[in-house]
C-alpha cells in the first residue's frame, strides 16, 4: 500500500504585477501556513519519503518551508509538468516514483489538485491554499497507478483549522 500527500501551494502575493504568474512568491499568510502544514506532518507522523513540487515559486517555497518544518530528509524533486496540471499530468508523473518510496507528497495548484484528490478518492472536498489531502492507495507499485484506482481519504487538514 502506497501513501500519497497532496498539497495545495500556500497563499501567493498578487502584489507585484510585473512578475509573471510563475513568479507570484507566497504572501504572509502563506508563509506562515507552510511550515504549520509541515510541523502537522511530523506531529501526525506522515513525513514524506519523497517530495515532488512545482517549480513555480509559490509552490516551490510552500514545499521548501513544509520540508524544513517536518524535518524531511529526502529527496525534493521540482517539474514543471505540475504547473496548473491535470489529475492525470499528477498521475503519470506518479508512475515513474521509484517503488522504495512509500510516502509522496506533491505539491501542485488548483484546480488539478482537487480534481486529483476527488478522482483518487471519489469524495470532493473544498481544496483551499495550503490544505494537505492525505490518501492511501491500495497498490504495491507506483506504475499501477491511474484513474482505476481507488484510493481512501484518511484526512483533510486545512490551515485555518489548525490555528
Amino acid at each position: 500500500m502506497k501513501s500519497l500527500l497532496i498539497m495545495r501551494h500556500a497563499k501567493s502575493d498578487w502584489g507585484n504585477a510585473r512578475l509573471s504568474d510563475h513568479e507570484r512568491p507566497l504572501n504572509k499568510r502563506g508563509q506562515q501556513d507552510a511550515p504549520l502544514m509541515g510541523k502537522l506532518l511530523k506531529n501526525e507522523e506522515i513525513v514524506p519519503d519523497l517530495i515532488i513540487t512545482s517549480t513555480a515559486e509559490r509552490a516551490l517555497t510552500t514545499a521548501e518551508q513544509v520540508a524544513l518544518a517536518c524535518d524531511f530528509e529526502g529527496e525534493m524533486v521540482t517539474t514543471r509538468r505540475f504547473y496548473h496540471a491535470d489529475p492525470e499530468t499528477y498521475l503519470e508523473v506518479l508512475r515513474g516514483v521509484d517503488d522504495t518510496y512509500e510516502r509522496v507528497l506533491i505539491v501542485g495548484h488548483n484546480p488539478g489538485m482537487a480534481a486529483l484528490v476527488e478522482e483518487l478518492t471519489g469524495q470532493s472536498e473544498p481544496f483551499t491554499t495550503a490544505n494537505i489531502a492525505h490518501v492511501t492507495l491500495p497498490i504495491d507499485t507506483w506504475s499501477q497507478l491511474n484513474e482505476d484506482v481507488t484510493g481512501r481519504l484518511l484526512n483533510l487538514w486545512q490551515p485555518k483549522a489548525l490555528y
